[in-house]
């Protein structure tokens, strides 16, 4: 519910203020929000866990932030939703080249299935709202494929870590990147407190900072830590619901065919659950 309602939050965020300057302004408004709750935890990470730390802050956060940013001025919210849902595909595929996962077919089954379902609604969605600017698409796939490196590398590189060190520790590590953008986005600083765009999408930043990203980063770090990453990335499949209702609320458009896709995405995310039987 959280992670699915941040798509309707960027799109309003982006009311007054640039790509750029909205998703710098995610970043430093989280890393504030995790100081005040996570410095002791820093104290608890292995020196040598800090390069995969730098490494997950980067293609978990910074960059995905910018894309989706950017990939929002032309599709809908709705969109960037369902496109998300080829991060678990990305996932499997990662974690069964690089990291040497067990390949299960059951679960590819289930990823597949769920993809087809995100394809449905992909199709559906770029008949009726993105016409030549499809390809604005691209961005999405390029941070789904970012999602999918970051979880694959917290599972096998930062197991025993807690997940608000990781947390706190990814947007240390790209605050500074963050700042520089910023003040080079030549952001409306004469316009706070004026200006009701700037003010107001603001606001709506703030909330993805704190709930969307700062409390949902945590929670999906702890959830990689007790399951395996398709399974946690499988919540990607989940997203195209809640992000779909809020655009029906806000004007976006909705058919019967996306009721379909969804089907699919909740068959394959059951598929992709591991069952655990009962000993007798």
């Amino acid at each position: 519910m959280i992670w699915g309602s941040s798509y309707i939050l960027i799109k309003k965020g982006l009311v007054g203020l640039t790509p750029l300057q909205a998703g710098s302004a995610r970043i430093l408004m989280t890393t504030v929000i995790l100081s005040v709750f996570g410095w002791k935890q820093l104290k608890k990470i292995p020196f040598p866990a800090w390069k995969w730390i730098f490494f997950t802050g980067f293609f978990g956060t910074f960059f995905p932030s910018y894309l989706f940013a950017f990939a929002e001025t032309v599709i809908d919210s709705s969109v960037a939703a369902v496109l998300n849902g080829m991060t678990p595909l990305f996932t499997l595929i990662l974690g069964i080249v690089v990291f040497g996962s067990q390949w299960k077919w059951g679960k590819a089954l289930g990823v597949l299935i769920g993809f087809g379902g995100t394809l449905i609604l992909v199709s559906n969605e770029f008949s009726i709202n993105t016409g030549g600017d499809s390809w604005y698409a691209l961005l999405v796939i390029v941070a789904t494929f970012c999602y999918s490196i970051n979880v694959n590398v917290i599972k096998y590189k930062l197991q025993g870590i807690s997940a608000l060190g990781i947390a706190l520790g990814n947007f240390l590590a790209i605050v500074i990147p963050a700042t520089l953008v910023l003040l080079l986005s030549d952001f409306p600083w004469s316009s706070l407190g004026t200006s009701n765009e700037v003010t107001t999408s603001l606001g709506y930043i703030f909330i993805l900072a704190f709930f969307g990203t700062a409390i949902a980063k945590v929670m999906f770090n702890e959830l990689v830590s007790i399951s395996s990453p398709v399974f946690s990335i499988s919540i990607t499949y989940l997203l195209p619901i809640v992000a779909i209702a809020w655009g029906v609320l806000d004007g976006e458009s909705f058919s019967f065919i996306q009721w379909v896709g969804c089907a699919f995405i909740l068959m394959g995310v059951y598929l992709v659950t591991e069952k655990k039987r009962s000993k007798k």
